[in-house]
């Protein structure tokens, strides 16, 4: 075995959730090099695994948008070169998708993936084999399972996510909390009121708040969030690599259902997931040292529900 690519294109929380494969297949294969084709916009969250060889830059959405333009096609190509050139024993495609069995279909090599009852989509003629993967188990665990049986090895080590990101700093000096407020729908989100109370307990114990958006929408409501709690901070415009540093270096992550949070864990950040309209059961926070979902589909968690898990996590 000399080279396997990953192909896990988007999103955010579901790139984070296939790094352990990588930490997986190191320990299995210490010599192969291991290449992973995701969104670009995706792309530092590979790259900071230290056994991820190369990233290979994809963007199908744009690629949908524009198929009848020539440069479409001449950018395929050149990934399909790219792959080439590399050549694998194995491309594993954990997504699932459409999308993605295309892009591992550009690439040589014996093509592995879900079988018909494991994905969302109808794929095995894209495939040369195909398994069973059960949707009971949480994403982090499917990823691990689909990868072990295609290559053939088992699974008996904890979930390990494997980042190498720069040392956390001395927080005695600026003890702060990240509270992670936006996500991509608006049933996950948590009452802003919920947050400026979380955030004043936070205030009165010793952390000041910093909030985190990504779009304009979501700056504004950090900024109100912000306005109402002491000594909290909305965060500037950071980029996928700042953010990380940020939730490496906090005493603590508050975060709704996003890919920010599984960030937050997969740093070794003590983390709190605050789920209002999903199950935690599939998709929570997993496989951290110190993490703790509250709420449920339909459920949100109270303030004194989410304070009362941070204490725990201490």
């Amino acid at each position: 075995m000399r080279r396997i690519l990953l192909v896990k294109t988007s999103s955010l929380g579901d790139v984070v959730h296939n790094l352990p494969v990588v930490t997986d297949l190191r320990a299995q294969f210490p010599d192969v090099e291991i290449d992973w084709a995701v969104e670009r916009s995706l792309s530092a969250i590979p790259k900071m695994h230290p056994a991820v060889s190369q990233v290979v830059p994809v963007e199908p959405r744009r690629w949908r948008r524009s198929l009848a333009s020539r440069a479409t096609w001449d950018e395929i190509g050149q990934i399909r070169d790219q792959f080439r050139t590399r050549g694998y024993d194995a491309v594993i495609d954990t997504q699932g998708l459409v999308k993605s069995a295309l892009i591992a279909r550009l690439a040589p090599g014996r093509r592995y993936g879900l079988d018909w009852r494991s994905s969302r989509e109808p794929l095995r003629p894209l495939y040369n084999q195909t398994f069973a993967v059960p949707w009971t188990s949480h994403a982090v665990e499917r990823n691990r399972s689909l990868a072990a049986q295609a290559l053939q090895y088992g699974i008996d080590t904890p979930a390990d996510y494997g980042l190498a990101v720069g040392q956390a700093a001395d927080t005695q000096s600026d003890l702060y909390a990240v509270l992670l407020h936006s996500t991509s729908a608006m049933e996950k989100l948590w009452p802003e009121r919920q947050w400026v109370k979380l955030g004043d307990y936070l205030r009165h114990n010793g952390l000041r708040s910093v909030l985190v958006w990504g779009s304009d929408e979501e700056r504004e409501r950090s900024e109100r969030i912000a306005k109402l709690i002491k000594d909290a901070q909305a965060a500037p415009r950071l980029t996928l690599t700042d953010a990380a540093e940020l939730l490496r270096k906090s005493a603590a992550v508050f975060g709704v259902d996003s890919g920010l949070s599984h960030l937050a864990v997969a740093l070794g950040t003590p983390t709190v997931g605050i789920y209002c309209a999903t199950d935690p059961a599939a998709t929570g926070l997993y496989g951290g040292i110190r993490i703790a979902n509250v709420g449920s589909k339909g459920g949100p968690p109270s303030v004194s529900q989410v304070i009362a898990a941070w204490r725990e996590l201490a």
